[in-house]
């Protein structure tokens, strides 16, 4: 121990700091993600419009399933803050409930396809050979599907609830998924951890669920960002078209869409322009995330 507090003053007489312990990876892409302003204006934006969207019914009552005709498109006002639409629903109460809709079927939707493309895309990427050129064909073939047609005739084909919108999405988006963790598979399949799993007799599923997957978390987590974004565009473009969620639940594409059958005849504003923005915005901001994490997953970006 004498010896230990010798070295150290002796150092501190040098001018050497003392050895500084190691960051870790979590603290490293921190201070890379913290280095976007982007991202962390999308964050906030993010947080704020969770909390609008959960919280701000609680605060803001309003009825969203009976109409009220008596307030047909009533003007912004102290009784109804963004005024109401066609059916006399406070608006601002609308974009709430939409709001929900549209980040529950986006969050789940990504969830969906981020783990069914994960194991999908690692199973083919660790298994090689006849094995791998077969699945990837399957995903070659759902890629070249037109994603938005095949929305719009499983959606006229099923009733659109946000359960069945969900699993439409997520259907469609899992095979870009498992092109991008197959790649990273092929990559980590030949490290000396799992080959070491191989050695001592593992099974091959233990390898994919225990080694491969998690150090492909990076690349994962960033997929599943953009595909949060992805979905809600997806659902907004669903609901726009009329195939959205069915009354009285909206989403914020619905909206839109009922909005425009009155922009043409007056100055109808708030019926087009709080949903459009809040889908703009929202998808925005999960993008800025996601690259954002991309960079601080990326270690030749960190800060050494």
């Amino acid at each position: 121990m004498a010896d230990v507090t010798v070295s150290a003053a002796r150092a501190a007489e040098l001018g050497l700091a003392p050895a500084s312990k190691p960051r870790g990876m979590v603290r490293r892409a921190w201070e890379v993600f913290a280095e976007n302003k982007l991202a962390l204006a999308g964050l906030g934006f993010v947080v704020f419009i969770f909390l609008f969207c959960f919280a701000g019914p609680l605060i803001y009552r309003t009825n969203q399933v009976n109409t009220n005709l008596q307030a047909y498109l009533c003007r912004p006002s102290g009784a109804h803050l963004l005024g109401c639409d066609d059916l006399g629903y406070d608006e601002l109460g609308r974009l709430m409930i939409g709001g929900q809709t549209s980040l529950e079927v986006g969050l789940a939707a990504a969830f969906v396809s981020v783990i069914v493309g994960t194991l999908y895309g690692a199973i083919s990427g660790f298994a090689g050979g006849v094995v791998d050129a077969v699945m990837m064909r399957v995903v070659d073939a759902g890629l070249s599907i037109p994603g938005l047609m095949v929305v719009i005739i499983l959606s006229v084909i099923f009733h659109p609830t946000p359960l069945v919108i969900i699993f439409i999405i997520a259907f469609l988006y899992w095979f870009g998924v498992a092109r991008l963790v197959r790649g990273e598979t092929l990559s980590l399949r030949t490290r000396e951890y799992v080959q070491a799993v191989k050695v001592v007799g593992g099974r091959p599923m233990r390898s994919v669920v225990r080694h491969v997957v998690p150090n492909a978390i990076g690349t994962i987590i960033v997929q599943a960002t953009f595909a949060v974004a992805d979905s809600i565009l997806i659902l907004s473009g669903v609901g726009f078209l009329g195939l959205g969620v069915a009354p009285p639940a909206t989403d914020w594409g619905s909206m839109l869409s009922g909005g425009l059958t009155y922009i043409q005849g007056g100055n109808y504003w708030w019926l087009i322009y709080p949903p459009g923005v809040a889908i703009i915005l929202t998808c925005i901001a999960f993008n800025f995330i996601g690259d954002a994490l991309r960079d601080a997953f990326e270690t030749r970006l960190q800060r050494r």
